[in-house]
């Protein structure tokens, strides 16, 4: 019996080919081959099966009834395998697959909120699995198939994974309407003479990227609040007299807040969507990440 570990697929390629064209040489044009090449193979062929397999005749070759009893299952078994390495192609209207995303309280509003929306139009049966970002986590996470990506910035994606800008982030100064400094343009002074509530991840620091501007110019302004959500922190400007500088992509749609650009240039952020390799080429996923960036506007 012949072991199948010593069976080249190139061979029954080429068996393939000479049942169907029943000629050398045109069984060498199919496969982009010379015809002694094929010759050889035919030869390799019959010490496979320990038959002739092919008889010549004036007008190429002719089966055997070896041959011909092999014809059937060689096909079936090389589109088999065919189909086998085709990437399936994804339906996004019929698909029924979880996708899971890790992301800060930042990136579910600016960008998780317009992606899932489109999901439930393209298509309505993916579920998405929404968990916070823990870096220590991530890595081991998006190793094991527990994340699928993840939504973070630069200095927190690993080296491993692969990633893709999404958008760059700049900070706005926002306070209620009614505030008693909304009504005039906010130079740096107003800035400063503030009180202002600030978002920290771990609600411990009262220094932030607008503070180090600040002195930068040998000027600083009063923290009253920290909060470890961007979302609180708008709803706690909202409800005082409280000011905050948050990034603008949470705003854009707030009737009820005065937005203005700071007096000051307060360094942004880049946000970028990141997954591990292994991901890289599945078409569900490929589609999933096209689809989330056009969310953002960045397809």
């Amino acid at each position: 019996m012949t072991d199948i570990k010593t069976v080249d697929l190139n061979l029954l390629k080429a068996l393939h080919a000479l049942l169907e064209t029943r000629s050398v040489t045109r069984a060498a044009e199919r496969l982009g081959l010379t015809q002694p090449a094929v010759s050889g193979m035919l030869t390799r062929l019959r010490e496979t099966f320990g038959d002739p397999l092919f008889v010549r005749t004036q007008r190429g070759v002719l089966p055997t009834p070896r041959a011909e009893a092999l014809a059937a299952p060689l096909r079936e078994t090389l589109f088999g395998i065919e189909a086998m390495l085709t990437p399936k192609e994804f339906r996004p209207a019929e698909a029924a697959l979880t996708v899971r995303i890790a992301a800060t309280d930042y990136a579910q509003k600016a960008v998780l909120v317009p992606f899932v929306a489109a999901l439930r139009s393209a298509a309505p049966q993916v579920r998405t699995s929404v968990r916070p970002v823990d870096l220590a986590s991530l890595g081991p996470q998006m190793e094991s198939g527990d994340l699928d990506m993840a939504l973070v910035t630069p200095d927190m994606a690993l080296d491993t994974m692969r990633s893709r800008t999404l958008f760059e982030e700049h900070y706005v100064c926002v306070m209620r309407r009614g505030h008693p400094a909304a009504g005039a343009p906010l130079d740096l002074e107003t800035f400063c003479s503030l009180d202002h509530a600030l978002m920290s991840h771990d609600g411990s620091q009262f220094r932030g990227a607008t503070d180090k501007a600040l002195a930068a110019v040998g000027r600083s302004r009063r923290v009253a609040a920290v909060v470890p959500s961007f979302l609180v922190l708008i709803d706690l400007v909202r409800h005082s007299d409280l000011t905050a500088m948050v990034p603008s992509r949470l705003v854009a749609d707030a009737t009820d807040l005065v937005i203005q650009p700071p007096p000051l240039t307060v360094s942004g952020f880049t946000k970028i969507l990141t997954w591990h390799e292994r991901l890289q080429s599945d078409p569900a996923q490929q589609w999933l990440r096209d689809t989330l960036a056009r969310c953002v506007g960045t397809a």
